[in-house]
Order: structure tokens, then C-alpha cells, then sequence
């Protein structure tokens, strides 16, 4: 009969850990293994005075030169020389989304308001801070995106108020109203302001652009701003329409625009540097057996 085989305590010890050790998550100790972003082009002093410079001269044409720069007269009437109605199918078609009644277009105009410059904004920034900081961003990044966003917004407002003010189209309840008494709105200065949405151009600038961002700094979950952001900023333009205050056309080109402006001032202004972030990971270890003839253990990285 063979002798009974003693198994060595040291022994034993070392197997355990050998089997033991590989269960738990492992993270590569030079970050090699970790999801990487993208760093973008950005100078705080020049889109500083980029973002400033075009936010005060389309915030001051609203709020304190309108009265001079909108025309008094409509340039883009819709209307033939004896009055005849002229307005495009495509639009009429498009008017039978206007309330039926004053409440309800009084109703959509508010919630066009409320929406395109509360919800909507806050919105975009909220998710885009998620996904930054679900990606493992560094902080700095969220500032960068909010600013870039922002600059996106204001330049694409630039341009829609511009446009505005040598289209001189006439809005669509104005347009419905005998001569008489088309001064007689709440606001004559913005009866001309038709072309084009303001409204769903900045809606759609907003969520473009934060979407180009976050693809182009490699952020996880990115479909996020697209599945939310797109409904939303076409609810404000058939809004815009339910109030009466815009044609289709206007809506779907202030939504081409200001997705082009979104588009463009991220891939212009802001595309990768080339150089690569390693993103945060958190809770994860590296731990490695180590024995010899004298002694055993764990080495690890946590």
C-alpha cells in the first residue's frame, strides 16, 4: 500500500490564489485598454470673441434695433400687384396645422417659447454633460462642449435674423388680414419676419451641433442626443406652425439651416487635435499572484 500524500500547506495556499484571482476584473495598468476621447481645437480668447461678439449683435438686433432694421412693408408678400393670393400649395397645405381658434394658437406659441428656449437648451446641455460624464471626460470637456454649443446657437441665430430682415416676408397671420389693419398687431415690427423660423433654425442648431460634438470627442451613448434632441426640436417648428407665426417653408428651411450651422462650426472650428484622452475608469483592479520558495501574495494595481 503507498503511503499516504501529505499536501504541502504552502502548496495549497498558491493554488487557491491561482484559481481565485482571475475572477475579478482586470483594467491594463497603462490605460492602454481604456475607451479614448478626443481632444478638439479650442482657444478660450478666440471662440470667446466669436461666441461673444455674435451673441450681442443678434441679441441687440432683437432687443434694441429691430424697430429699425425689420422692414415696415413686406418684400415677400405672397400676393400678386392687384392683391390676388399667391401663396404657394406646399403652404397653404401647411396652414391647416394654425389653432382653430386664438386660445389654441396663443397656447402653441407659449409652449413654442417654453420649449425652443428653456427645455430644449437645458435639455442639450444636461445630456451632453451625461454622456461626458459617462465616457469618463474630464471635466474641462463638458465647458469646451457647452461653449462650442452655444457658439453653434448664437452664429446660426446671426444668420436667421439677418436673412430675416432682407426677406421681409410676411407672417402668416398677418398675411390673412385686410390691409387696414395689419399695423394694427401686437408687434408690427415682427409682422415680416417670416423667412425663416428663428425658432426651429436655433432648436436644430442646438441638437446638431451637441450631437457633432459628442461624435467627435468619441463619447459612449451618443444616439441619446439624437433620439431625444430630434423629436424635440421638430415639435417647436409644427409649434411655431400651430401658432401661426411661420409657413412650412419656413420651418423646414430654419431646420436645414440651422442643422448646416450645427454641423459645420463643430466640424470647422473644432475638429480633433489628434491627440487622445484616456477616459476615467473607476472600481476596477489588477491583481497578480506572487509566490516563491520562501513567500506568497497578490500584487496588484487598484
Amino acid at each position: 500500500m503507498l503511503p499516504p500524500v501529505r499536501l504541502p500547506y504552502r502548496a495549497f495556499a498558491i493554488a487557491v490564489l491561482l484559481a481565485v484571482v482571475p475572477c475579478f476584473p482586470a483594467a491594463a495598468q497603462d490605460g492602454s485598454d481604456a475607451p479614448r476621447l478626443h481632444e478638439l481645437r479650442f482657444d478660450w480668447t478666440r471662440d470667446g470673441v466669436i461666441t461673444g461678439a455674435a451673441g450681442v449683435l443678434w441679441i441687440s438686433s432683437e432687443a434694441f434695433f429691430k424697430d429699425d432694421l425689420a422692414p415696415a412693408q413686406c418684400r415677400w408678400c405672397d400676393r400678386a400687384p392687384d392683391g390676388t393670393d399667391r401663396l404657394n400649395r406646399l403652404d397653404r397645405w401647411g396652414r391647416g396645422l394654425a389653432g382653430s381658434t386664438p386660445s389654441a394658437r396663443k397656447r402653441a406659441h407659449n409652449w413654442s417659447n417654453i420649449i425652443g428656449f428653456g427645455a430644449l437648451p437645458a435639455g442639450v446641455l444636461g445630456i451632453q454633460y451625461a454622456m461626458g460624464q459617462g465616457s469618463g471626460a474630464p471635466t474641462r470637456y463638458f465647458a469646451q462642449d457647452a461653449t462650442i454649443i452655444v457658439q453653434s446657437a448664437v452664429l446660426a441665430s446671426l444668420a436667421n435674423q439677418t436673412v430675416k430682415f432682407i426677406a421681409g416676408r410676411e407672417r402668416p397671420f398677418v398675411h390673412v388680414l385686410p390691409e387696414d389693419q395689419k399695423g394694427l398687431t401686437d408687434h408690427p415690427s415682427d409682422n415680416n419676419l417670416s423667412f425663416y423660423s428663428g425658432h426651429t433654425n436655433l432648436a436644430f442648431s442646438l441638437v446638431v451641433s451637441a450631437g457633432t460634438v459628442a461624435a467627435l470627442r468619441g463619447y459612449k451613448h451618443q444616439a441619446w442626443i439624437w433620439a431625444v434632441g430630434v423629436p424635440v426640436a421638430t415639435s417647436v417648428g409644427l409649434l411655431r406652425m400651430g401658432a401661426d407665426k411661420h409657413y412650412l417653408t419656413d420651418v423646414a428651411t430654419g431646420a436645414l439651416l440651422g442643422s448646416a450651422v450645427g454641423l459645420a462650426v463643430p466640424l470647422l472650428l473644432h475638429g480633433r487635435k489628434g491627440e487622445d484622452t484616456p477616459s476615467v475608469q473607476s472600481g476596477k483592479v489588477q491583481m497578480t499572484p506572487v509566490a516563491s520558495a520562501r513567500m506568497m501574495g497578490i500584487s496588484g494595481t487598484f
